[in-house]
């Protein structure tokens, strides 16, 4: 199992921007496809994005497309998620999850695929 841990997460205006990081632990980082979730107050927790082991294919929610990007690193067991012209409505605590995949392009999206998964960083976007 690969160990996930995020940071970047904080308090930003609505337009702002912030890039969140997901470091993995371990030597086979290539070997897993990387997601983005986000829980609100209230709400389950919803996909955000995800990448494949290649970056060679990504996939977003709607309501993220055109505002943020997800990037890897596999030299630095690190996976990105750069997030523009955030809005209150972004505001949750942000997950990275990490799925082993067979395929160097498979893009996971749903919760139950992915086996690891970090503790969580906070964002928050006032109005």
């Amino acid at each position: 199992q690969v160990q996930l841990v995020e940071s970047g997460g904080g308090l930003v205006q609505a337009g702002g921007s912030l890039r969140l990081s997901c470091a993995a632990s371990g030597r086979t980082f290539s070997s897993y496809a990387m997601g983005w979730f986000r829980q609100a107050p209230g709400k389950e927790r919803e996909f955000v994005a995800a990448i494949s082991r290649s970056a060679g294919n990504t996939a977003y929610t709607d309501s993220v497309k055109g505002r943020f990007t997800s990037s890897r690193d596999n030299a630095k067991n690190t996976v990105y998620l750069q997030m523009n012209s955030l809005k209150p409505e972004d505001t949750a605590i942000y997950y990275c999850a990490a799925y082993r995949a067979g395929s160097s392009s498979y893009v996971p999206m749903r919760a139950p695929d992915f086996h690891s998964w970090g503790q969580g960083t906070q964002v928050t976007v006032s109005s």
